[in-house]
């Protein structure tokens, strides 16, 4: 029996786990055990964390809205709240960066909102609005036209199938009238054939008779 030696797959399989964990601390990087219990630790932390960035970068922009808000006599609160009400689509990243590297832009922002929580709102956000408004009355007339045509074509389909049906009944019934006489016929035949064999027998008998 033949030895089968795995000396050559082991230490390709350890190579690949020690450079992996090249740059971790003491043994974690030169012991295999070691180095693969940190690797299965640090692709979980990595898995977690992917989504934990993205959450603490919110929360950095949110503060350094809230500075740039507070100089400008305004809560971050109510700044996004006056933004809303005034129909500006900016996300906050967009936002942070304007209070880092454009101020002035900033503060007419907060322009805006304070007329949107006033209930003023600009000309350009009036229009928009307006814009809107015509666009969803279009859409709405262009689905009930679709769903008129949608039922005239249904009716129609409808229509066309009773149509082919109708005359397919009524060459079967014609079929079945002509069958039915064809097989009465014989059974008449038969028995007159019966009734003339019958009657020179009779005749036969009474000569005989005499």
């Amino acid at each position: 029996m033949t030895r089968v030696k795995n000396s050559v797959t082991t230490r390709a399989r350890h190579k690949k786990v020690l450079k992996a964990a090249k740059g971790y601390f003491g043994s974690k990087h030169r012991l295999y055990k070691t180095a693969k219990e940190q690797l299965m630790h640090s692709g979980q932390y990595a898995f977690r964390d992917r989504r934990q960035k993205k959450r603490d970068f919110r929360k950095l922009w949110i503060t350094r809205i809230n500075a740039a808000c507070r100089e400008n006599e305004i809560s971050y609160s109510r700044f996004i709240e006056g933004l809303n009400k005034s129909g500006v689509e900016v996300n906050r990243k967009m936002l942070s960066e304007l209070a880092i590297a454009d101020p002035k832009a900033f503060k007419e922002l907060v322009k805006v909102a304070k007329d949107g929580l006033a209930g003023k709102g600009t000309k350009a956000t009036v229009a928009a609005k307006k814009e809107v408004e015509v666009v969803k009355e279009t859409t709405k007339k262009a689905t009930v036209k679709k769903e008129e045509k949608v039922e005239v074509k249904e009716d129609k389909k409808e229509e066309k199938v009773a149509a082919k049906k109708e005359p397919a009944k009524k060459e079967v019934k014609a079929e079945t009238k002509k069958v039915a006489p064809k097989k009465e016929a014989p059974k008449k035949e038969t028995a007159k054939k019966t009734e003339t064999k019958k009657a020179p027998a009779k005749k036969t008998t009474k000569k005989e008779s005499k």
